[in-house]
């Protein structure tokens, strides 16, 4: 596993750096990958003339309205001795683009933008003419191979028998979606591109005073709630469309544990309030937040505050996901965000990777003490425990669930580590070094958050979001001579 993820991290860098210098290339050999037209051509040719061999650019029955401006609106002709060569008058696609759609702009919209409309326009459309509206490629309904979407999006497809999947696929992927639909990022409605938000979204097909939905959700109110809360949209593993992690009560159908019969419009419980409910369960977790020696405020309020009470994608019944249920109130850390590099539990997998959630015994309710943390995912003796029937595995001693695949698509880097030493060079310390004169005393205080940042910064998350080189070294190392001599951390 070590060398493996040493060998995997040496390749990873030298495919970056040969992918620079091929990009570098790529830009200087540009004008020469200009398709050589067959036959010579003025300079100034006009659009007639392109016309005379390429007259199925004009049919179909979404013609690009640019057509209609000749094709010098969008290609140039480059004549270089008895070489004759057409290329667009932009050096991608998608710049050329937005010279005319700037609303469709990645870099000035806000929110999650669809990403080939983020750097290739040409992998949904026709520039030219097709005859699909918005000369798509393909329709945006139909079968795999009918269908423009699920060419990326697999989702729906070889759906095993057991699980069950929404038939609104069927209808096309529009039924649903606007796919240039952005706006603020957290909200589904955007988020996912839909064309409006639950219900109101899921209420177009499905009518809230059906009679067999009623029973179904056992005469409790549903109309106003959030269908996506419980249901997964496209295909589930579990019936009906039900979300991945459910609260017991709610998938065995006792609903008569948390609830009384609606009265009135309004949801009535069986406990006088939503913490009194859920203690009658979970008082662990009450007695945890009352007699932590480091409180979470946040857990001091009604559970219904952070968690699902009936279902959700991710363990623990977050309401949102397990990162925005966390930034909604840590803003400072949401700020982070805009940094180009992220680590992965921080805006990925969920803040609770690290941190718990409803109190602790550590400063910054951190779930291990220094380097231990970290090492918890890039140490090298350090082996996940499995939860085969769940799928899942899990690291500090239970306490924490991923997905099983988790290390194998996050790529977390494991450290070459022997007695401490090895990281980021050969006999590196990454813990304290004490002194030879009194191993009781410390000579030079180090940990992983000496020269990292646990949430956010440049490549390589270093300090003060500096470069990796050796003016970075520089902070503890003042002297190249003698590199033993350590400035002690401030």
């Amino acid at each position: 596993m070590l060398v493996e993820s040493r060998n995997r991290w040496r390749f990873e860098k030298v495919r970056d750096g040969l992918m620079q210098v091929f990009l570098v290339l790529f830009m200087a050999v540009l004008p020469m990958l200009a398709a050589t037209h067959p036959v010579p051509l003025d300079k100034n040719t006009d659009a007639a003339k392109c016309l005379e061999c390429h007259s199925d650019k004009q049919q179909g029955k979404a013609i690009h309205s640019a057509m209609a401006s000749g094709c010098m609106s969008c290609h140039e002709i480059r004549i270089n001795k008895d070489v004759t060569r057409v290329k667009l008058i932009t050096a991608t696609p998608v710049a050329l683009c937005i010279t005319c759609h700037a609303d469709k702009n990645a870099a000035d919209l806000k929110g999650t933008v669809h990403s080939p409309a983020v750097r290739d326009c040409l992998k949904c459309h026709d520039p030219h003419s097709s005859d699909n509206k918005n000369q798509l490629l393909k329709a945006s309904a139909g079968g795999e191979k009918e269908n423009l979407c699920l060419s990326c999006h697999q989702i729906g497809l070889k759906v095993p028998e057991k699980d069950s999947r929404h038939a609104a696929l069927d209808m096309g992927c529009e039924t649903c979606h606007v796919t240039h639909k952005t706006g603020e990022k957290g909200k589904p409605e955007f988020d996912f591109h839909l064309t409006k938000t639950a219900p109101a979204l899921c209420l177009d097909c499905h009518d809230a005073k059906d009679a067999t939905l009623q029973e179904a959700h056992r005469n409790q109110l549903f109309g106003n709630a959030n269908c996506l809360t419980c249901h997964d949209p496209h295909q589930s593993a579990m019936p009906k469309l039900m979300a991945k992690f459910v609260h017991p009560p709610f998938r065995d159908k006792t609903c008569e544990v948390c609830h009384e019969p609606a009265k009135d419009g309004k949801v009535v419980l069986t406990q006088s309030d939503v913490k009194a409910l859920c203690v009658t369960c979970h008082d662990d977790k009450a007695k945890l937040i009352e007699t932590a020696k480091v409180q979470h405020p946040g857990a001091a309020g009604d559970c219904t505050d952070c968690h699902d009470p009936h279902a959700s994608k991710s363990p623990g019944l977050p309401k949102t996901d397990p990162v925005s249920i966390c930034l909604g109130c840590h803003t400072e850390v949401a700020d982070l965000e805009k940094k180009p590099v992220h680590h992965q539990p921080a805006f990925g997998q969920g803040c609770a990777v690290c941190h718990e959630p409803h109190g602790g015994a550590r400063a910054k309710l951190l779930r291990a003490d220094g380097n231990a943390l970290c090492l918890e995912c890039h140490g090298n003796d350090t082996v996940p425990q499995k939860l085969e029937a769940q799928h899942l595995i899990t690291i500090f001693d239970g306490k924490v669930r991923l997905p099983e695949d988790y290390f194998d698509k996050n790529k977390a880097y494991v450290l070459p580590l022997r007695y401490n030493l090895g990281h980021p060079v050969s006999r590196h310390p990454v813990a304290d070094v004490m002194d030879p004169t009194n191993i009781q005393k410390v000579k030079n205080k180090l940990s992983c958050v000496r020269c990292h940042q646990p949430h956010a910064g440049q490549p390589q998350l270093l300090v003060k979001d500096q470069q990796n080189n050796m003016a970075f070294c520089d902070n503890c190392h003042r002297n190249r001579l003698d590199m033993t001599q350590i400035v002690e951390a401030k």
